[in-house]
């Protein structure tokens, strides 16, 4: 069977048991019940007087507080409001997530928590995980065992460096983690005592916040160089030694760092970062859904990318593993794959100083076989005319970077473009879903790194299908730690997002999406986490798990957040 943790078991029936009382049951929010407390349990647990005598049901606490939440204008004050629910009664906060996770999604994540951790001092309420800063280099693993819980599966950190497309948020960026944990629990039923998140508060850059007399972070310069290597060593040490069941969701690195922090430690502890692998797999599931619609496969597509950072360079390298699996040649795959950064077209005859965009450069060979290699320095335009791309993708947190000459250029050569504005906020998009649409006629299959409303052309209503790493990470994460796996590999990102594609119903692909509903989450994450446990086991990177037992044991290993009933400890 699998080697999981209890509390990662479905909960509500089993008793639990605690020694707390009274206004201590109260102030815990992993004991607190509200007014969900039995009458039994109020008499054995001293909480008689402390509270008003209706007794109500969980069903009638998450109405409340959906109501609460409604009666906010404002989106960060609905952040707020559900990050104080989760500091006072956890099980209710997972409930009322898990319940309105397509209205909720965008206030606990992207974009509301943008917001959140840019006034993240100002909003501060209560601590929230674990703060590491330069100060802790010596005693890390101490630092580690702070924590409230001793058996954590599943840890996500960043430094704060790159957040979402808002750039250095100093301590504010611990909003990114946290929120992605609480989309783990929601989204894939992992126990909110089996996960952790971290901040490597390793200083700021960001003037504002240093200047800002309120600000709750190191107040430094950010480390670099040696010294920086030094902490993130220290860490996963540290990490290595206190919870050596953990996975690490590496989160909101800079490029010059995510990449190599990603290479030195995947094979020393199940690692994956989820800006380059999270990004690339929901990006290859969306492309993958589009060729349901369009009736082709991976081996038809080229693609061309604006933007060459970690999310365009990982949804590259899994195009290329997806191709591959198909049975395309590197040659072959070699004449598919255009990227543009900063400086324009990605070639070998032109110097390339960042070492993961060096295996991403076009050939001479590529250049001439389309009949660009008389061009210096081929423009986006120039490029598409050419190749006639059946997919553009874009992650350059740029508006407006997608022009109305490129698009219309597309779709004078492909029928149904796969068009794919990937970067958020909503006012960092390359392109809106309105004027891809338009610019094709309406024959654009879109879907967004932000979420877009429905468009409506040519009397049809389009569903904007939206590419958020969410419907990847939950059972990625929750598979390769059921697996037990040692390794979290590329070719897991290929399965989950192969996985993902097939989870689009032919109602949502007809509609125009080319992903699940959000209210489809924790079904998606369960097949995902099944075909990754399978993987694991097939590949003998963990447990070796009959096929027959995965899909039953995914299932009962998913917490659904409910009441346990309460017995005192002392009672026997």
């Amino acid at each position: 069977m699998l080697n999981v943790a209890q509390s990662t078991k479905t909960a509500g029936s089993t008793p639990r048991s605690t020694t707390q009382r009274g206004v201590q049951l109260l102030n815990d929010a992993s004991t607190n019940k509200g007014l969900a407390f039995t009458r039994e349990e109020r008499r054995h647990h001293g909480l008689g007087g402390l509270l008003p005598p209706a007794v109500q049901t969980i069903e009638q606490q998450v109405q409340l507080e959906i109501e609460h939440i409604r009666t906010k204008s404002d989106d960060l004050e609905k952040y707020i409001g559900l990050v104080s629910l989760q500091n006072r009664n956890e099980v209710l906060f997972y409930r009322v997530l898990a319940e309105n996770l397509p209205e909720l999604m965008p206030i606990v994540y992207t974009p509301t928590v943008g917001k959140a951790c840019e006034q993240f001092s100002h909003i501060f309420r209560a601590p929230g995980g674990i703060w590491l800063t330069p100060d802790d280099l010596d005693r890390m693993p101490e630092r580690l065992r702070d924590c409230p819980h001793q058996d954590i599966r599943l840890i996500v950190v960043t430094d704060n460096e790159r957040i979402l497309g808002l750039g250095d948020q100093g301590a504010g960026g611990m909003g990114i983690p946290v929120g992605k944990l609480a989309l783990y629990v929601a989204g894939a039923g992992i126990h909110p005592a089996n996960v952790l998140p971290v901040s490597l508060d390793v200083g700021t850059n960001n003037p504002a916040l240093l200047d800002d007399p309120l600000y709750v972070g190191y107040r430094r310069r950010r480390l670099r160089g040696q010294d920086y290597e030094d902490f993130i060593e220290s860490f996963v040490s540290a990490v290595c030694e206190v919870f050596p069941r953990a996975v690490v969701q590496w989160e909101d690195f800079h490029k010059n760092n995510a990449f190599r922090i990603l290479n030195n430690y995947r094979k020393r502890l199940p690692s994956f970062n989820d800006d380059i692998q999270g990004t690339a797999a929901v990006t290859l599931a969306g492309i993958m859904a589009s060729l349901r619609i369009k009736g082709e496969t991976m081996a038809q597509q080229r693609l061309v990318f604006l933007g060459a950072g970690e999310a365009c360079s990982g949804i590259a390298h899994l195009v290329r593993i997806a191709m591959r699996a198909e049975g395309v040649s590197d040659d072959e795959i070699d004449r598919t794959q255009f990227l543009f950064d900063s400086k324009g077209l990605l070639r070998e005859s032109q110097p390339i100083s960042d070492p993961h965009k060096q295996c991403l450069a076009v050939s001479a060979s590529t250049l001439q076989h389309y009949g660009l290699e008389g061009i210096d320095n081929p423009t986006a335009e120039e490029v598409i005319d050419a190749v006639k791309p059946t997919v553009l993708i874009g992650a350059t947190a740029c508006p407006g970077t997608f022009r109305q000459s490129m698009i219309e250029t597309m779709a004078r050569h492909v029928e149904r473009p796969i068009i794919m504005p990937l970067s958020n906020p909503n006012s960092k998009a390359e392109c809106s879903p309105s004027e891809a649409l338009a610019w094709t006629g309406g024959r654009a299959i879109v879907a967004t790194g932000s979420p877009f409303p429905d468009v409506t052309i040519g009397g049809r209503c389009r569903v904007v299908g939206q590419a958020n790493n969410v419907f990847i990470f939950p059972g990625l994460g929750l598979g390769t730690i059921l697996s037990g796996a040692r390794e979290v590999t590329w070719e897991m990102f290929y399965i989950a997002a192969r996985t993902l594609s097939e989870c689009v119903s032919k109602e949502r692909l007809d509609s125009g999406a080319v992903f699940p509903d959000q209210g489809e989450l924790r079904a998606a994450s369960a097949r995902i986490a099944s075909a990754i446990v399978q993987y694991a086991s097939t590949n003998h990177l963990g447990q070796h798990i009959p096929d027959r037992e995965i899909e039953s044991a995914v299932a009962d290993s998913m917490w659904y957040p409910g009441y346990a009933p309460m017995k005192n400890a002392t009672s026997g």
